[in-house]
């Protein structure tokens, strides 16, 4: 597939409808932000098309213009796409797991928990960037969206708990559209079970509310400490749905593929 800068769009990303909730806002969030890239199975007139952010890709079309080949730029990613799009996908991988979602809406604001004592939890400043790149390995996915921790700092789009400079835990928007705002969360494992997350979403939300959008909330449906996180915070279920994990990938393209700017 050819690669497209965030912000060239080819014209037909239309496909993907505008103020969808949940991770469906990522074509969005690339085009709002610059963090993602569009892909097409050709330059003129292009049949099939993705776009990708952090570890995430939507995509649509026409999957008989793509040979299993040309979808190398979606391994180890998580792929919202049509069933139609199944045949392809599953000869481009070695693995293709399907992977059970729960998409939630928040319904009402909740009310901020009591955090520990010497523990501040405040949005995030441009400052705040090498806290976040100092942050638990295991907290690191949460700001691939944004291209990295000081871009995400820098948004003012997340939230974080605070002790003596060290990020327990953080909420941040993952995805930004026109309508809705998902949100992630991750804290460190050493910190669980004193409300920093639920806090950092309580705060994050609101501001999201102030912004005139929604929140949302996607999570895997085994997970049910997020699960219980996003009702918690007053995020109700509105939808079920599928997508697909891509394992290494099976066939080679002799195209040269690169990232776009």
């Amino acid at each position: 597939m050819i690669p497209h800068p965030a912000h060239q769009p080819p014209a037909c990303a239309r496909v993907f409808p505008v103020g969808t909730p949940g991770t469906a806002a990522l074509a969005e969030h690339v085009l709002a932000t610059g963090h993602g890239t569009w892909w097409t199975d050709r330059a003129e007139h292009p049949r099939a098309i993705a776009v990708t952010s952090g570890d995430h890709a939507l995509l649509a079309g026409d999957p008989t213009a793509l040979t299993p080949a040309e979808l190398t730029p979606l391994a180890g990613r998580c792929v919202e796409a049509s069933d139609h799009f199944l045949p392809v996908l599953g000869a481009a991988f070695d693995r293709l797991r399907p992977w059970d979602r729960m998409l939630y809406v928040q319904q009402a604001a909740g009310t901020p928990p009591r955090v520990p004592r010497g523990v501040t939890v405040r949005r995030l400043h441009a400052e705040d960037g090498p806290a976040l790149a100092a942050m638990a390995p295991s907290m690191s996915w949460i700001h691939a969206t944004w291209g990295g921790p000081e871009v995400l700092a820098a948004s003012g789009q997340g939230w974080a708990a605070f002790r003596k400079g060290r990020v327990l835990a953080l909420a941040c928007t993952r995805f930004t559209g026109s309508r809705y705002e998902d949100v992630a969360c991750a804290t460190d494992l050493s910190e669980r079970r004193q409300h920093l997350a639920l806090a950092c979403v309580q705060g994050l939300t609101h501001d999201i509310s102030a912004r005139g959008r929604t929140a949302t909330w996607s999570c895997s449906r085994d997970n049910r400490a997020s699960r219980l996180l996003a009702w918690t915070a007053k995020f109700r279920l509105v939808r079920e749905y599928v997508h697909h994990t891509t394992g290494p990938v099976t066939v080679r393209s002799p195209t040269i593929l690169r990232a776009a700017a």
